[in-house]
């Protein structure tokens, strides 16, 4: 199992969406904390379904920190169809959010 527990800072809070039988998607992108003085910062995507994703929608904003607990996923997206290079994504679908600092 890919079951992953960490701390994000939320960039981004791309909405909600609804797909036809209802079902709601609120999306995060976040990056991780850095302790070390690098200047790689890690940018990942985290996808919310169902009930959780109306109180994340509502509560969450950028610059709050928070646990996030979940699965975590490799998908390949295409660059550019002509070359068809890939490149690999990290996507977390989230299934329990904590709210670290809120601000």
């Amino acid at each position: 199992m890919n079951y992953i527990i960490f701390a994000a800072k939320v960039i981004k809070n791309s909405g909600q969406s609804f797909f036809q039988d209802g079902t709601a998607l609120t999306e995060l992108i976040v990056q991780l904390p850095q302790v070390r003085k690098n200047n790689i910062n890690i940018i990942l995507k985290v996808s919310i379904w169902g009930n959780l994703s109306y109180d994340v929608a509502k509560y969450y904003k950028p610059d709050d920190y928070i646990i996030i607990e979940g699965y975590i996923s490799i998908r390949n997206t295409n660059i550019d169809s002509d070359i068809t290079l890939l490149n690999k994504q990290v996507e977390i679908s989230a299934f329990k959010l904590y709210p670290l600092l809120l601000k």
